[in-house]
């Protein structure tokens, strides 16, 4: 019988999610709307057990408040069987406006977080001003899964993904 190249999925504990989280930077939140759920890409930083990031007004943050918690995912893909996917689910919260978030202690690492990301963050020197509105959202569950291809015999292997 011939060797085939079969994929092997797992799921990863905290650690490993938490690290696929902090290497990258660019994430989706999926929140519920009237007619469904929608998914946006936001530009992110994950400081201890918080993901930061920055938006701009609009559907989204007319529609969270109505149900506070979101779902935020990131995936890490190098090939079809070469991937992670997280997914963690928690409360959304944003800075009240008008809010120094220098001066909130609890937002600051955040903050800086941020600026570190995208310098110029807050300044005459932002790159993208329109973005106001600071917000985060608790890990409070976190799951993740990869998939890497593992050579097998035809016929073996795990079920799908």
């Amino acid at each position: 019988m011939g060797r085939v190249t079969r994929p092997s999925f797992r799921p990863l504990d905290r650690i490993a999610c938490e690290r696929v989280l902090v290497r990258n930077v660019v994430g989706r939140i999926g929140y519920p709307v009237p007619d469904g759920v929608d998914i946006e890409p936001v530009h992110y930083v994950y400081v201890g057990d918080w993901i930061y990031g920055r938006t701009s007004p609009g559907a989204k943050l007319a529609a969270i408040p109505r149900t506070p918690r979101v779902a935020f995912e990131v995936d890490e893909v190098r090939a079809l069987f070469e991937w992670r996917s997280v997914v963690v689910r928690g409360p959304f919260y944003t800075l009240p406006s008008g809010t120094d978030p220098y001066r909130v202690v609890d937002w600051q690492p955040g903050v800086q977080a941020l600026e570190r990301l995208v310098p110029g963050t807050l300044t005459a020197e932002d790159p993208v001003p329109l973005r106001t509105v600071i917000f985060r959202i608790h890990a409070v569950d976190m799951t993740g899964r990869e998939a890497s291809a593992a050579a097998a015999t035809a016929g073996g292997g795990e079920p799908g993904a």
